[in-house]
């Protein structure tokens, strides 16, 4: 683990990891039921902003009815995605016992089913983040985001597959339990994908025939302004993921790292990762809870297990630790960091991104300097 020990000495590495530990068991043993409380307040908040969305384009003649509409229906459809679904399948509230918020049986309102779902995020890539080659979030399989990643002309595309994923946001991550590139490869067999598709075919047949079908033919005449305010619901969150996940993962300063350079590692170099692997946005309470908390993605890694509402709390005590050991504590705003990202899929996309096998090492000793 080269650049990883470029960092701090074993000794640093062990208590750095003692630290965030200690943090860890403290923030544990204070859940309760204001925990509880909250989570619930979130999900009849969703419930009723989907209903009266629903309603609200019952009378989608009347034009500010139908924006009203699907902005309550957007809003619900994000609250659903990303601070219940995302948080409850991480199994932040396993430990209430309450089957409604049971990570093994919680399923969302997304064409990506929860099962599959659960494995190639809450494993693969919790388990392996950022590690090029292990961890399919970096590029999505789609994208070159590392100098790792051998360049191929099929990346000039970068930008335009990065922008397709945005609008398709949904699909894309329904589509990655596939790993369609292992398969190009010769890694993965198709007679392996058909349990992971036939659990695709029946959830996205039912999200489709729900906000394509049975929604529109509910409100009769007005079906086709139904259905355009439903896609556009579906946009809206699909563009909204899609810039939160890139923004926590990809900005400029994040880093990846080697399959040889993290093997055998300790709970503290686990942490170190996680740190230099991610970044944070800042914004009002609002935008947190808009996000599912993972504005504050540097937490979200240290502890994906714990409920996302208590980020905030702790993100100072995280950052105190992060600069009493010298490390980076990536965060800014969201137009920083999407611009910050927005570059690097261009730049990805070109193939003079690669260092020599001289520079590599003197970068990384710089930067831990």
């Amino acid at each position: 683990m080269t650049g990883l020990q470029d960092r701090l000495t074993p000794e640093q590495v062990e208590e750095f990891g003692r630290e965030l530990d200690a943090l860890r068991q403290r923030t544990v043993e204070s859940l309760g039921q204001e925990d509880v409380d909250y989570i619930h307040s979130i999900i009849k908040t969703q419930r009723g902003l989907e209903v009266a969305g629903r309603a609200l384009l019952f009378a989608g003649f009347f034009p500010p009815a139908w924006l009203a509409g699907v902005g309550a229906l957007s809003v619900a459809k994000i609250l659903d995605n990303m601070e219940i679904g995302h948080n409850v399948m991480h199994g932040q509230y396993d430990w209430t016992r309450d089957p409604a918020l049971s990570s093994q049986r919680f399923e969302w309102d997304t064409v990506a089913p929860a099962e599959n779902w659960r494995h190639s995020h809450n494993y693969i890539h919790h388990t392996y983040t950022n590690i090029v080659d292990k961890d399919r979030d970096v590029g999505y399989g789609i994208l070159r985001m590392d100098t790792a990643q051998k360049w191929h002309p099929y990346y000039l595309g970068n930008p335009v597959y990065a922008t397709l994923l945005a609008l398709f946001f949904q699909w894309g991550v329904m589509l990655h339990d596939l790993e369609i590139e292992r398969v190009v490869k010769g890694e993965r067999s198709w007679a392996e994908n058909v349990p992971v598709l036939k659990k695709i075919v029946r959830k996205a047949g039912r999200q489709v025939g729900k906000d394509y079908v049975l929604f529109p033919l509910l409100t009769g005449p007005l079906a086709p302004l139904t259905f355009l305010g439903n896609a556009t619901a579906n946009l809206t969150r699909n563009l909204w993921a899609f810039a939160i996940i890139f923004c926590g993962h990809f900005p400029a300063d994040v880093e990846s790292f080697s399959e040889e350079e993290t093997e055998n590692e300790s709970r503290g170099q686990w942490y170190l990762r996680q740190i230099l692997g991610s970044a944070n946005i800042t914004g009002s309470p609002l935008f947190h809870i808009m996000s599912g908390n993972l504005s504050h993605q540097i937490e979200h890694h240290l502890f994906p297990d714990i409920p996302a509402r208590r980020y905030p709390e702790i993100a100072g005590e995280v950052r105190a630790i992060c600069e009493k050991y010298g490390l980076p504590y990536h965060t800014g705003p969201l137009h920083k960091q999407l611009w910050s990202v927005a570059k690097k899929i261009v730049k990805f996309a070109l193939p003079r991104t690669s260092p020599s096998p001289t520079t590599v090492e003197p970068d990384r000793q710089l930067r831990a300097a």
